[in-house]
């Protein structure tokens, strides 16, 4: 194994991926199998580097030139003073020495002209949005405005000069010695490109969250614990949290067919999921470039299990029967959610590195089988993370809301289901359908681009969701709550406010990502930052870091509300949803940190609230 040339917190010279200009930082850790060095430069950007991208200090130290270490007057003096038969007369001289003038003018001419090239070239970088600027990427001040009128003119100047270097190019009056050094250094340049994707190749997660191995390990017995503990107080006549529920048999928990029923709701929407329907895109580029293909028919599935839905309430197939056995489902879903990641981590043992998840590869099995070891395990072209994150548990959600309402007009004898129950799902068949709709804007979330596919997200999209998010519903059937209809006319007005804020947040974000030169978004101001993206200072993101996750909690609250204010109990999830935005948050700003460096403080700057406005 070849020992490593730098060490850990030397200064050194670094070179900016895709271009031949080194710049200086900081060496922070090495791979010892990858053979990549972790380097940061001045703005706080962490880039990996190959050993032959990085040079000492020393070696850009000026020397001087070789032709320049003997004078023109001493190699004169070395020669005979004496004419030779060829030399030239003494009015041929004169002109000869006219000649070498021209010759040294237009030399420079282009000297002056390359020197030009690189002002042009940063010009016209900074005058685009989309591409990088060498200038920020050393954290030296800029504007988030842009202005190309500069740049315009800048580009008229240079244009005599420009094609004075065309012309010259036509006649080279450079030694092939020279052009050969240029095609090495344009040949090393292409295979720098080449081998780009090689260098973001996933090191060790240093730096564990969610509370470490410790923490991880009490979560994967405490996450079903709380489950089980939410439902079994929902059935008690008084659902206080001091009212302990009396624990049932073991045995009541499990029933074979109604883990044969979750199995096959499952497999029921694998095989939606993988009908020939909807478009295909894109997700963002992995550590090795690569782009995986998604195909996008979420609403598809939906829209099939409706039409299935009615099929079995034509046929009076009795859909509380969810209800009944709504404890055993629960059992079901832990049991399948928990074998599933027992298979995902030791698939995951043999996957290429290039793959793992940059959050779950800290080698310590607790942690990796918690946080998800494997970024995106496929099994062919079926994406078991991205399957699992919108269609049996989100999907599986509205239909239990809708057994819950079915189940309470069987229970109280209602013709029409309770206004509670009607708003409680109103409001979240509506967030179903909007996710489910804008399905594509998935593929740049964290739980996508980071997280691996382990318990946590596996429990989360299989058990949390639709055996807690239903909590409400399930509340209602067993504590019926009257409320007026000014009331609900209130409770409605707060939920569209908060799906405005949520979605209109979301488009703009999605929007811009997707094309930042829309005209449509012209209005927009932004940061630059050293990856080529913007970050936002103006709309819904200058007015707080994340207008999505207020959003998504003023939502939360109208959800509770339907449900009075007799218990706690269900508003357990409004508070738990608070906890986990503000979590996310700081997961977020500690990723967006590391990512954009100065730029993320400057915009931190420009919007200091993080969630909730003047409070956060």
């Amino acid at each position: 194994m070849p020992s490593r040339k730098f060490a850990d917190g030397e200064v050194v010279m670094g070179r900016w991926p895709g271009s031949v200009l080194y710049y200086e930082v900081q060496v922070t850790s090495y791979d010892d199998v990858a053979h990549l060095y972790t380097v940061k430069y001045k703005d706080g950007t962490e880039l990996a580097l190959k050993e032959s991208d990085i040079r000492s200090q020393s070696s850009f130290k000026h020397r001087k030139s070789q032709s320049s270490s003997s004078s023109p007057s001493r190699r004169s003096s070395s020669r005979s003073r004496s004419r030779s038969p060829g030399r030239p007369a003494k009015g041929r001289r004169r002109s000869a020495s006219q000649s070498r003038e021209q010759k040294d003018d237009k030399k420079k001419t282009i000297q002056e002209t390359s020197l030009a090239l690189p002002v042009l070239v940063l010009c016209i970088g900074f005058c685009k949005p989309s591409e990088n600027n060498t200038k920020r990427y050393n954290g030296e001040p800029e504007s988030t405005e842009k202005n190309a009128t500069s740049c315009t003119i800048l580009e008229q100047k240079l244009k005599p000069d420009l094609e004075i270097k065309h012309v010259l190019e036509q006649y080279s009056l450079r030694s092939r010695r020279d052009e050969k050094k240029k095609e090495e250094i344009y040949s090393e340049k292409k295979s720098f490109v080449a081998v780009k994707p090689v260098e973001k190749v996933p090191t060790k997660t240093k730096e564990l969250e969610f509370g470490g191995r410790i923490g991880t390990f009490m979560m994967i017995f405490l996450l079903p614990v709380t489950v089980f503990y939410l439902l079994l107080m929902c059935k008690q006549d008084d659902p206080s949290l001091l009212n302990f529920p009396p624990l049932p048999a073991l045995e009541s928990f499990w029933d074979g067919k109604v883990f044969g029923v979750f199995l096959l709701w499952f497999l029921l929407q694998a095989v939606f999921h993988l009908l020939p329907i909807g478009k295909v895109v894109e997700g963002l580029p992995l550590s090795s470039g690569r782009k995986l293909q998604y195909r996008i028919n979420g609403f598809y599935a939906f829209i099939f299990t409706a039409a299935a839905i009615g099929v079995l309430l034509y046929l009076q197939f009795e859909l509380h029967y969810l209800y009944d056995h709504f404890m055993q489902f629960a059992a079901s879903a832990v049991a399948f959610s928990l074998a599933l990641s027992i298979y995902l981590y030791v698939r995951s043992l043999k996957a290429p590195e290039e793959e793992l998840a940059p959050g779950g590869n800290s080698g310590y099995f607790i942690y990796d089988f918690f946080t998800g070891h494997e970024l995106n395990p496929r099994i062919g072209s079926f994406d078991l993370k991205y399957f699992c994150e919108l269609r049996p548990g989100l999907i599986g959600w509205v239909v239990i809301n809708l057994a819950m309402l079915l189940a309470e007009m069987k229970i109280h004898n209602l013709s029409v289901p309770s206004l509670s129950m009607i708003l409680v799902n109103g409001f979240q068949l509506l967030y179903v359908v909007d996710a489910l709709w804008n399905e594509e804007a998935l593929l740049t979330t964290m739980d996508i681009t980071h997280d691996g596919f382990g318990f946590m997200l596996a429990f989360g999209d299989l058990v949390w969701v639709p055996f807690v998010y239903t909590l409400q519903a399930f509340y209602l059937v067993g504590h019926p709550t009257t409320i007026t209809w000014p009331v609900a006319a209130a409770i409605t007005v707060l939920n569209c406010i908060g799906y405005y804020i949520f979605r209109s947040a979301n488009s703009q974000k999605n929007n811009f990502r997707r094309n930042p030169a829309d005209p449509k978004l012209a209005n927009l101001k932004f940061i630059p930052t050293a990856t080529g993206k913007g970050l936002l200072v103006t709309g819904w993101w200058g007015f707080v870091r994340h207008p999505n996750y207020l959003g998504d909690i003023i939502m939360a609250l109208a959800w509770s509300l339907p449900c009075g204010f007799n218990h706690i109990l269900p508003y357990f999830y409004v508070i738990y949803f608070i906890c986990l935005l503000v979590h996310r948050e700081a997961r977020d700003e500690h990723h967006c940190k590391q990512k954009y460096g100065l730029a993320w403080e400057r915009y931190c700057q420009r919007v200091p609230y993080r969630i909730f406005p003047y409070i956060y």
